[in-house]
């Protein structure tokens, strides 16, 4: 089920790209946040890492010259750290308020996430990954023959 989300959420990520001229997060985000659409607190994790990225990206600018590849390795980079100290520490069982846990999707996801927000805006980011999401979903279940993803 994977390889089709993912492969669904490429191939959607370049027609929505060619169509709308706004990028869905990087080629394979759409496809893991469609697999984790029921996951409310990873979802919300993902974007609080994604966030939390976008803002470091922001303030490494304001001192260092960050552009093309360097931006995004710094972001995939930056991403990997907070979700590892997201799921490492905060959501640790000695730290944590309560039995919920919250991860954010992936290693390399709110890295590319927050790599599109600085490339094109939060917004535009947010809404593109939203509306790929839901729709590689759709089609995903439609595949499986109607069956809800769990």
């Amino acid at each position: 089920m994977v390889e089709i989300a993912v492969g669904l959420g490429v191939a959607f990520s370049l027609v929505f790209s060619e169509i709308f001229g706004v990028a869905a997060g990087g080629i394979v985000v759409p496809g893991y946040i469609a697999l984790n659409l029921n996951n409310i607190w990873m979802l919300a994790g993902t974007l609080a890492v994604s966030f939390v990225t976008y803002g470091a990206v922001r303030l490494t600018s304001l001192f260092l010259f960050i552009y093309g590849r360097r931006r995004l390795v710094l972001a995939i980079l930056l991403g990997f750290i907070f979700g590892s100290v997201l799921r490492n520490v905060v959501t640790d069982p000695v730290f944590a308020v309560s039995d919920i846990r919250v991860e954010a999707i992936g290693y390399i996801i709110p890295g590319l996430i927050a790599n599109w927000m600085e490339r094109q805006g939060i917004l535009q980011t947010i809404a593109s990954v939203t509306i790929a999401s839901v729709v590689v979903r759709l089609l995903v279940m439609i595949i499986m023959g109607g069956r809800i993803l769990a």
